[in-house]
């Protein structure tokens, strides 16, 4: 166990897994725990966010699950009470909840582009409005505010294939409410950041009929092996490989960082032009 997050308080929205293996969020629940963070884990199945609080806790680490949706802001407010009244604090929080549709402007129904947006926008702006207020009341009273990091994507400053106008415009839009909240409330040591993952290997694409059939016709493996060739570094990277950079930013080691937009892609974005 290290201690780069020791006696942080953390939630983490998106703590649960779709499927078997390893997500962003629960991957970055387990690391924050991992480096003695006491973790909160939020996900609209609570059955995923139990799991991934009893391997934390199996590993001898501190957590609790609770069911969030974050579009709902009730569930927002019950999060931010149930973490102050168990934990006391609010020091990190990781917005990690996303979905993802395949569709060009002309294809994609409206319902979808609005739902899209509600999830990975609106969700992440809720989330916002309720924390912020604990960090600024702990910035007035010791000094100390918090670290917010938002998981956003390469597809919000490039086009690499796939039509994924929603998600990439919603992303892209979670990159400028990153950079405009962190200005904002930089004066009380609350730090806004966001990781744009490349092209992961994780259960979210791999339940993504869209995407398998976008890429190979439905075919998973297929999929896996286009994605894998599109990779400077040769091969997609894993729910771990966001998982420690979204820790770098929630930690102290980055208490000069803030309004950043890390790229965690294996290269992938350097072979697209600006």
């Amino acid at each position: 166990m290290g201690e780069r997050l020791k006696g942080k308080v953390a939630i983490v929205a998106g703590a649960g897994s779709i499927g078997p293996g390893w997500g962003n969020g629960k991957a970055t629940a387990t690391v924050f725990a991992r480096e003695g963070a006491r973790v909160v884990c939020a996900d609209r199945n609570l059955d995923a966010a139990q799991e991934t609080a009893e391997i934390i806790k199996g590993e001898g680490g501190e957590a609790f699950a609770i069911r969030t949706d974050v579009t709902r802001p009730e569930d927002l407010a019950a999060l931010v009470e149930a973490t102050l009244k168990t934990y006391g604090r609010i020091d990190v929080l990781d917005n990690n909840v996303g979905i993802a549709e395949v569709g060009s402007v002309v294809d994609l129904p409206l319902e979808t582009w609005e739902r899209v947006f509600t999830v990975n926008l609106t969700g992440c702006f809720l989330a916002m409005k309720h924390v912020i207020p604990v960090m600024q009341r702990q910035f007035a009273e010791s000094g100390q505010g918090g670290s917010i990091v938002n998981i956003s994507s390469i597809a919000s400053i490039r086009h690499t294939g796939v039509p994924y106008a929603s998600y990439g415009a919603s992303k892209a839009a979670m990159n400028q409410l990153t950079r405009t909240t962190a200005a904002q409330y930089a004066g009380e040591k609350i730090r806004v950041n966001a990781v744009l993952p490349g092209l992961m290997k994780t259960p979210m694409v791999e339940h993504s009929a869209g995407l398998a059939q976008s890429y190979a016709k439905g075919d998973v493996a297929a999929m896996w092996k286009a994605r894998d060739a599109q990779v400077p570094m040769g091969h997609m990277g894993e729910g771990w490989d966001v998982a420690w950079a979204a820790l770098f930013l929630a930690s102290d080691e980055a208490r000069y960082v803030t309004g950043l937009e890390l790229v965690v892609d294996g290269g992938v974005t350097l072979q697209y032009g600006a």
